[in-house]
């Protein structure tokens, strides 16, 4: 993605510095590894890039929000959300929505520890805030907010994201656990089942191609409602700009206006910084 990159622990630490600097209140930390397994151990190990950042972000700049993403596909060999079992077809497999569970809530609890403010589960499986929740609660991390991925829908939008994690699937695709563009009604189904587990924030991802659902979910619900801007949304933007299409920062103050205007209490984008530079000019 142009202007995104890979950060070790320490460089990230530099970046999220010069973000403050400039106002920015709020990060939501990524894991990139090489050693990766079936299940996604190092989703959940002390010694992980989130867990190692979210440590270092708050005894630096403690007033600084650290979100952690609470998810598998970035640490399992596969490339998905959770482990995998034998599905109901021969030969195939499954995602294992159950042992996916505990594997999610202890990442959680890890990050936490480390630091986190706020836990955001992206794998989109059944149950998994409330198993979140109750290993949080167990734990003594009551007050650690839970920002549920709660509507995030099977989208060709992550390219750009997935490439640069690492993270895309070795086969198959996120179809059975993430949402049909094409029903959105599943939308308010999925975010009261979420509301109901305890999720703090409800997420709509996209955003700018799904400004109809955020209009719909910020009807319908009072709790925060964050938009995830994603990376193939952003990508599109700089392309168009860099061929001489159109304006990059017109274009990325429209849609992200468009954004809020639908609903939105918080916007997740890659044009952060961008955006303080030049609404602060």
């Amino acid at each position: 993605m142009p202007g995104q990159f890979q950060y070790s622990p320490d460089l990230a630490l530099a970046t999220v510095k010069r973000w403050a600097d400039k106002g920015i209140r709020a990060v939501l930390l990524f894991g990139v590894v090489d050693d990766k397994d079936e299940s996604g151990s190092l989703a959940w190990a002390t010694d992980a890039p989130v867990q190692i950042l979210a440590g270092m972000i708050k005894q630096n700049l403690p007033a600084m929000l650290v979100i952690a993403d609470t998810c598998l596909c970035e640490y399992t060999s596969h490339g998905h959300c959770g482990p995998l079992s034998p599905g109901t077809q021969p030969g195939c497999l499954d995602v294992d929505n159950d042992a996916a569970l505990t594997l999610l809530a202890r990442t959680a609890v890890s990050q936490a520890r480390a630091g986190a403010d706020i836990v955001a589960p992206s794998a989109m499986m059944d149950g998994q805030v409330g198993a979140i929740r109750e290993k949080l609660d167990a734990e003594g991390f009551e007050r650690t907010s839970i920002l549920s991925y709660a509507v995030k829908f099977a989208s060709s939008m992550y390219g750009p994201f997935r490439d640069a994690a690492q993270s895309p699937p070795q086969f198959g695709d996120r179809k059975t656990y993430q949402m049909d563009y094409r029903s959105p009604r599943q939308a308010v189904l999925e975010a009261s089942a979420d509301l109901a587990e305890g999720a703090d924030m409800l997420m709509v991802k996209p955003a700018a191609t799904y400004l109809d659902v955020i209009a719909d979910i910020r009807k319908k619900f009072d709790l925060p409602l964050v938009a995830y801007h994603v990376s193939g949304e952003y990508s599109q933007i700089k392309a168009a700009a860099r061929a001489g299409w159109l304006d990059e920062k017109a274009a990325a103050l429209e849609i992200t206006t468009a954004i809020k205007r639908a609903g939105a209490d918080i916007i997740i984008t890659y044009f952060a910084e961008q955006l303080v530079d030049w609404l602060n000019v």
